[in-house]
């Protein structure tokens, strides 16, 4: 069994999964009123389905395609953390910003040296610049973890019948977006470990 090619496939599937399930989040509230999450699950549905293709598709795009696609999206993090309309969602706009410059940090890895097969399994990069974000994505599974666990149960939870599409899709501190997040963290986590 060829383990970091069956890994790199998992992690294609997790993060296509988070992305596509963000892009749903975010075609839902398209019409209604101006809210401050759809940048937020803009951002997560760019990095998830960007990792995604990334994984399946690393070997066979240039890595300066990668870098300046996760480029864009960590600058656009970036002015929006700085933003005047960021308030309470400044660290959370700071996360998407170094979950898009670990992409394209890793994308520059990949680019350096050959890939002995498709995914992200490739030479290891800068080991200083990898353990830092190893811990940052750890310590960020561990936390969003731990928020999945205190999430208040909501009328729309799995056990009410009828209404996971209308009252976990639509509710930003709800249980799914959560769980999105730990997957993404989980995914970084464990991009960096084979890097």
């Amino acid at each position: 069994m060829d383990g970091p090619a069956v890994l790199s496939w998992l992690l294609a599937l997790l993060t296509a999964g988070t992305g596509g399930i963000c892009l749903l989040r975010l075609r839902r509230t398209t019409g209604a009123a101006p809210d401050r999450g759809r940048g937020s699950d803009a951002m997560e549905a760019a990095m998830g389905l960007g990792t995604a293709a990334m994984i399946a598709l690393g070997d066979r795009l240039p890595a300066a395609l990668w870098v300046v696609l996760f480029g864009l999206l960590c600058a656009g993090s970036l002015g929006a953390a700085a933003g005047r309309g960021a308030g309470g969602r400044r660290a959370h706009r700071l996360h998407h910003a170094v979950g898009a410059a670990a992409m394209a940090y890793m994308a520059l890895a990949m680019g350096g040296a050959p890939q002995q097969h498709a995914g992200m399994a490739m030479p290891m990069g800068r080991p200083a610049v990898t353990g830092l974000l190893l811990v940052y994505f750890g310590c960020y599974a561990l936390w969003s973890g731990s928020r999945l666990l205190t999430v208040p149960g909501h009328p729309g939870s799995p056990g009410a019948p009828g209404t996971l599409g209308t009252s976990v899709l639509g509710d930003r501190g709800g249980p799914l977006p959560q769980a999105c997040r730990l997957a993404m963290g989980v995914g970084m986590f464990a991009m960096l470990l084979v890097l």
